[in-house]
C-alpha cells in the first residue's frame, strides 16, 4: 500500500537527525522508557502499532510488520509514521492516563494550532466518513476499537501502548454537514510535548482508515 509520502528535505532532514540520535541511544534505556520490549538476540522492539505488530530493528531503525488481516503497514509505509516513532523512541517516555479524554485545544498549545489540527484531522474525518457510517463501523472493528456510545458512531482505538484515541461522527443532516471529534488520552501531553505530535497522530490514523476504506 502507498501511502504517497514524499521524502524531501521538509521530512528527510528530522529523520535523519532523529535516527541518528536513536543510533546513540542504549537500546535498554529506550525499552526501559518506553515499555516496548527489546529482544537483545534479535535486536528488535516490538511495537504494536494501531493494532499491528511490528519489529524495529537497532540501531538501523528498520521496520517490519507482522502480517494480519488488515494489509495497511504504515509504520511500514507512511514517513510521518517513522518520523514520529523513530522521534518516540529517541526522546520520549510512557506515561500514565487517568482515563479520562481530552480535547486537542484542552492541550496546553492546542488552542494556538487548533485550526491547523481541524483542517487537517477534524475535516478530513468528517467529510471522509460523516457519510459513510457503516464504513466508519466496519473499518474500526477491523482496527480493533471498540464501540462508545458518542456522536452518531464512535469509537476508542490504542493508538499505542497506553495511549487511546477517541474517534466520533456525526452524520449531519439537510441544515448541518457532518462533523467529527478527535480525543486523546490525558497521558498524551506528557508524552508529548509539540502539537504537531498529536496533528501527526491523527492524520496517521485517519490515513489508515482511507487506505482500509479502498481495498
Amino acid at each position: 500500500m502507498d501511502f504517497d509520502y514524499a521524502k524531501d528535505s521538509k521530512e528527510q532532514r528530522p529523520y535523519e537527525y532523529y535516527l541518528k540520535t536513536y543510533q546513540e541511544i542504549d537500546p535498554k534505556e529506550i525499552s526501559e522508557r518506553t515499555g516496548f520490549f527489546y529482544d537483545e538476540e534479535k535486536k528488535v522492539f516490538t511495537v504494536v502499532f494501531m493494532g499491528s505488530t511490528y519489529e524495529i530493528s537497532f540501531p538501523d531503525y528498520k521496520i517490519s510488520h507482522k502480517e494480519d488481516e488488515k494489509g495497511v503497514y504504515p509504520l511500514e509505509e507512511a514517513m510521518n509514521a517513522k518520523i514520529f516513532m523513530v522521534r518516540y523512541l529517541s526522546e520520549k517516555a510512557k506515561a500514565p492516563s487517568s482515563g479520562k479524554f481530552l480535547t486537542y485545544r484542552e492541550v496546553p498549545w492546542g488552542e494556538v494550532y487548533f485550526k491547523q489540527f481541524q483542517g487537517r484531522c477534524l475535516f478530513r474525518l468528517a467529510f471522509g466518513f460523516g457519510g459513510k457510517l457503516d464504513a466508519f463501523r466496519e473499518i474500526m472493528e477491523r482496527v480493533g476499537a471498540q464501540a462508545i456510545s458518542s456522536g452518531d458512531v464512535g469509537y476508542e482505538l490504542e493508538f499505542m501502548k497506553g495511549l487511546f484515541v477517541r474517534l466520533i461522527l456525526w452524520a449531519g443532516d439537510d441544515e448541518f454537514p457532518p462533523s467529527a471529534q478527535i480525543l486523546f488520552s490525558d497521558n498524551f501531553p506528557a508524552a508529548f510535548t509539540q502539537g504537531e505530535d498529536m496533528a501527526v497522530v491523527g492524520d496517521v490514523t485517519i490515513d489508515m482508515l482511507k487506505a482500509l476504506a479502498a481495498k
